[in-house]
């Protein structure tokens, strides 16, 4: 099994840079449609499926590797090696940032700048540290997930898009979450919403661009805040915007973002 079949990975343009899209969970690299192409004009763009998830190859999901977020973020690397041309620029969404902040740490000299959409070191509050949601919120969302995995898509989609401003793309994404094997998706998101990495921040040397919605359920504004103060040579910027998912929902506010962070590098 080669590496881009693992991850399905996928190359558009061919400049002189690449840039790397690493979709949020549960999702697949379809949803950088709105940003891939546009990139694709000035570099070698990489779009990949996380290892259970999309049209990646499912047989490849060891439970034990992916029982961190340090297992995805070692094949990340792998994908870099396989397909990338000098230091990455890494867009991440959701736990993909920090998939692929672990990566950066790794191997800091694969990385030209990291791009943290909706990004959340933590996504647990503990005791001055707002990450959201209380222990007993998680635990009973990861038991409903256990009991009845439909019922807690269609609690989690619109939350994550932001009905009902985006009524089309929260069913969208339903239908996306409706396609996953529920054995690893059950798995991926204990491991997604029990990780704890803010201890990893300030170990992270690589540029980084943290992009948050304004009204975020999934990362609220303090987690961005605290991101922004704890990242080593970061920028914050807030989008305006209901949910949890610009690239979709403001595409062009979230292109124009980026393109200002690269210009910076």
């Amino acid at each position: 099994m080669t590496i881009q079949r693992r991850n399905n990975v996928h190359c558009l343009g061919s400049g002189p840079k690449t840039i790397m899209f690493a979709h949020g969970y549960g999702c697949d690299q379809q949803m950088w449609r709105f940003l891939a192409p546009a990139f694709a004009e000035r570099y070698q763009v990489i779009l990949l499926d996380l290892v259970g998830c999309g049209e990646s190859d499912l047989s490849a999901y060891d439970h034990e590797k992916y029982g961190s977020l340090h297992g995805h973020a070692n094949d990340i690397l792998d994908v870099i090696e396989a397909c990338a041309t000098g230091p990455v620029i890494f867009v991440g969404h959701s736990v993909s940032a920090m998939i692929g902040m672990l990566a950066s740490i790794e191997a800091p000299e694969r990385f030209a700048g990291q791009v943290m959409i909706g990004p959340s070191a933590c996504y647990i509050n503990d005791d001055d540290y707002v990450g959201g949601y209380n222990p007993e919120d998680i635990e009973g969302l990861l038991q409903l997930m256990e009991e009845n995995y439909l019922t807690w898509i269609k609690k989690m989609a619109p939350a994550i898009m932001g009905a009902p401003r985006f009524p089309a793309l929260s069913m969208e994404l339903l239908n996306r979450f409706e396609r996953n094997d529920q054995t690893i998706a059950k798995h991926f998101a204990r491991v997604t919403f029990t990780a704890d990495h803010r201890a990893d921040l300030p170990k992270s040397t690589v540029p980084a661009l943290i992009l948050q919605c304004s009204d975020d359920l999934i990362a609220p504004r303090k987690v961005g805040d605290y991101l922004h103060a704890h990242l080593p040579r970061s920028r914050l910027q807030v989008i305006d915007n209901t949910g949890h998912c610009p690239h979709l929902s403001e595409p062009s506010t979230s292109s124009a973002h980026i393109h200002d962070f690269l210009a910076s590098l």
